[in-house]
Parts: C-alpha cells; structure tokens; sequence
C-alpha cells in the first residue's frame, strides 16, 4: 500500500520538473491513500499558479479537473479524533507544519499503526525524513 502526501500528487496535477518522475511512480499501479485535507492542499497549489500573470487559463481548468478526477480514485482518511491525536505526537517529536502532521498522522492512521507495511510517497524531504523516522518506507525527493 501506498501513502501520498499532496507534495507528490501536485505534480500530477500541474507540468513540474518532477511530473514525469511522479507519473512514473504513480503507472506502477497502486491506488492512492491521503488525507481528507489533500484535496484542499492541492486547490491551494493550483490556485498558486492561477494567480501567476502567465498562467494559462486552458492549463489551469485541466489541473482542477484532474484532481477532480484523482479525488475520484483515491481512497480518503477523514479527520476523525486519532488522526488528530497522532498529529499531535508527532509535532512534538519531528520539526513539522501542522499540516505536515496531519499528513503523517493520515500515514500512520491508514497502515494501522503498522508504517513498515507501507510506502509514503513524498516530495517535502522534512516530511520525507518524518515518515521515514516513524518506520515508512519513503519513495520521494
């Protein structure tokens, strides 16, 4: 099974040097898991690039629908009281965002308390380094 933090689903979403990369991981054909704020982390990157003079209108229509798409697919942890909890724990052991987290704390809510038996797809190395810390298996930056 794999976790995806929303670092490694905007390149799939929008042209980045690292979209090939992302794609590639993403053709090997294991369903995506993430958090139920993903969705609302990649608006914000998109949103981010629409506000840019030189955005294309055509180019940034395509990203929101393929993460309407992708919402589609995916398989969503809610925000339910152990997630929080987990987030929690982690901030006061690794140098994290809250959102970051609350990314974690998703990963760590969706293996069952068991990371070794997952992969955690990633671009954010300080998030990389976190999960890799809390026994995931990292495939990222």
């Amino acid at each position: 099974m794999r976790y995806w933090d929303s670092s490694a689903i905007v390149p799939l979403l929008v042209d980045e040097v690292r979209s090939e990369r992302v794609a590639r991981i993403r053709s090997e054909g294991f369903a995506i898991t993430t958090w139920w704020g993903s969705a609302v982390e990649c608006a914000s990157a998109i949103a981010r690039r629409e506000r840019d003079p030189a955005a294309i209108p055509e180019r940034v229509s395509e990203a929101y629908l393929r993460l309407r798409q992708l919402q589609g697919e995916w398989q969503e942890v809610q925000p339910v009281d152990i997630v929080r909890e987990q987030a929690v724990r982690l901030l006061r052991s690794h140098s994290l965002h809250a959102a970051d987290a609350l990314q974690l704390a998703a990963a760590i809510v969706a293996s069952r308390n068991r990371p070794a038996s997952w992969a955690f797809v990633c671009l954010d190395e300080r998030l990389a380094t976190a999960a890799q810390r809390e026994g995931f298996t990292v495939i990222g930056p």
